[in-house]
């Protein structure tokens, strides 16, 4: 019977008292590279700094940027479906609002402050996921106090390696914990001790403290390895039946504002 047969994570699971800071990422465009930050300065009530500012829509998504609403990410290209975007190396430069796209020994570099920037890149998806597009691709820039999260409320997400460590374990396989996509990867808990963090808030050492609001359920993308773009495991039902749940990693959102550094440690207050 699922799940019998195997130790399961049991709730009320204590927090460890220091959580040490092992990574910083973010996601400029949704579905594409993950970037590593050595620091980054979050706002009160804020998303992650540089965080899913665009998304790639799959045919028309009915987004509104003047008065934007949640839309399910299948509106949009991702690696759930899409597990060939894991092939293209990005990087993001915030001053000239410049992606640059590596694949296949070219590279490629779009504005996408610009229509043209824009338009760009999706003559590039256009032409490299011919058998995903359900229409035609476009560029959608995320308008203030909005990004194209998964989740409505996902403004900050962690990634508890402890965690991953025992989906390794589970697998008989290395898995790599950027899979999850998290903004953060932290260290000094016990195995899925995050999911039990639900409500309590964590402080860094700048004064910024981060309230944890919501356990993430994985998703397919998961199953894609981000450096080969190899669909090669089930991570999902992995969970499913090993715990009983597709859980790992939370969701946070920022009421006090202050820096995050790769190495900090943070403590539970509350």
């Amino acid at each position: 019977m699922r799940g019998t047969a195997f130790p399961r994570h049991l709730p009320g699971m204590q927090a460890a008292l220091e959580i040490g800071l092992l990574g910083l990422y973010r996601y400029p465009v949704k579905g594409l590279s993950p970037e590593p930050l050595e620091r980054a300065e979050l706002e009160t009530s804020g998303f992650f700094p540089g965080d899913r500012l665009y998304a790639i829509e799959n045919g028309p998504s009915g987004f509104n940027p003047v008065a934007p609403r949640h839309q399910p990410k299948t509106k949009y290209l991702m690696l759930m479906r899409d597990e060939a975007l894991a092939l293209l190396r990005t990087r993001y430069d915030d001053s000239t609002a410049t992606l640059t796209v590596a694949h296949g020994g070219e590279t490629l570099a779009f504005r996408l402050d610009t229509e043209a920037g824009r338009d760009g890149l999706a003559d590039l998806m256009r032409r490299y996921l011919p058998d995903s597009l359900r229409g035609e691709p476009k560029v959608l820039a995320a308008p203030p106090q909005y990004r194209f999260t998964d989740s409505p409320t996902g403004y900050v997400s962690l990634i508890n390696r402890a965690s991953v460590a025992a989906v390794e374990d589970y697998l008989g396989a290395p898995v790599d914990p950027l899979r999850f996509r998290g903004n953060l990867l932290v260290e000094g808990l016990a195995p899925f001790a995050e999911l039990d963090m639900v409500g309590r808030v964590i402080e860094a050492p700048s004064g910024l403290r981060l309230k944890i609001t919501k356990r993430t359920v994985r998703c397919a993308a998961t199953n894609v390895d981000p450096v080969s773009g190899v669909r090669d495991h089930d991570i999902p039902w992995t969970l499913d039946a090993r715990l009983g749940h597709r859980d790992l990693g939370v969701y946070a959102e920022v009421i006090a504002g202050g820096a995050l550094a790769v190495g900090d440690t943070l403590r539970p207050v509350s």
